[in-house]
């Protein structure tokens, strides 16, 4: 079986038909079907169970997926590796963000393009589960996440930088303002306003932390809105729904008009960031200085 093959294989896998993996493939479906039926006589095994409508993977079907999948994967990085040491740092860096981090990059990138105008990005948002899958397959170089980064493989598996701890803040609507009466909060303040909170099934640290906080202060949270996406809580918090409290980065790429920011008194808890990036595995130069620029900050 050769390259070709796999990468034969892999459409067929991802589409469920040999017509539709042909059409993506730009070539014919009987060579494609002859391909499939060569590669599983050569491993004498039934690769797919097919049925009227669709072609699943068979335990072995799946076993082969997984390894082709990294095996093209490091085709791509040998030959993207070759290439750079005669064109120099250019071409897509292909970056990960969880939602929450996102605030953090245009900055970064920004100063990165006009030392490195020959580089693209390509940016993938998701929790830590999702980034840390497009990271084990070679989709994504590098994660801009909150810490510890809660893929499922063990961190050790991880090269982690941390970058400068986030404090946060209460996030409230404008026109609740003179409820507060100043622009600071103590945390027992809150108590009394409904919550929203950032959380998905699979990364619970954030809301964790904001949680145990206000039982330390004394209150259960009446929280009314659990969500996956920063961009939904602002616009509820806009809307006079609820209240949150989110990390200080965040805010930074949300107009001030709707929404007022309020340092916490007496709550010093912050939230870790770091950058997050497969060990003992090539980067690309791109990915290298990427990460440099944090560090030179």
């Amino acid at each position: 079986m050769d390259l070709r093959q796999m990468k034969y294989f892999l459409a067929i896998a991802r589409e469920g038909q040999v017509t539709r993996a042909a059409k993506i493939l730009n070539m014919e479906q009987p060579p494609l079907s002859r391909q499939l039926k060569l590669m599983e006589e050569e491993l004498g095994v039934r690769l797919f169970d097919r049925t009227s409508k669709r072609l699943t993977l068979t335990d072995a079907g799946e076993l082969l997926r997984q390894r082709a999948e990294i095996l093209l994967a490091q085709f791509d990085e040998t030959v993207r590796e070759v290439k750079e040491l005669e064109e120099g740092i250019r071409g897509v860096l292909s970056l990960g963000s969880v939602v929450s981090c996102i605030s953090l990059l245009p900055k970064r990138i920004q100063i990165f393009r006009a030392n490195y105008p020959q580089v693209t990005f390509k940016i993938m948002e998701g929790d830590h589960v999702y980034l840390g899958e497009l990271l084990q397959k070679r989709i994504i170089e590098l994660v801009v996440a909150r810490l510890p980064f809660e893929a499922v493989t063990h961190i050790d598996h991880y090269e982690v930088l941390p970058l400068p701890s986030d404090p946060y803040v209460a996030v409230i609507p404008s026109t609740w303002i003179p409820q507060i009466g100043k622009r600071t909060v103590k945390m027992n303040e809150l108590a009394p306003f409904p919550f929203l909170t950032l959380k998905t099934d699979k990364t619970t640290r954030m809301h964790e932390q904001v949680m145990n906080e206000c039982k330390r202060h004394g209150f259960e949270p009446n929280i009314i809105c659990e969500c996956s996406s920063v961009s939904i809580i602002m616009s509820l918090i806009a809307s006079g729904i609820g209240v949150t409290i989110f990390p200080r980065s965040v805010m930074s790429s949300y107009p001030a008009n709707f929404v007022q920011i309020l340092d916490i008194e007496d709550a010093d808890f912050q939230s870790e960031v770091g950058i997050v990036w497969l060990k003992d595995h090539y980067i690309s130069k791109s990915a290298q200085r990427f990460i440099q620029s944090f560090k030179e900050e």
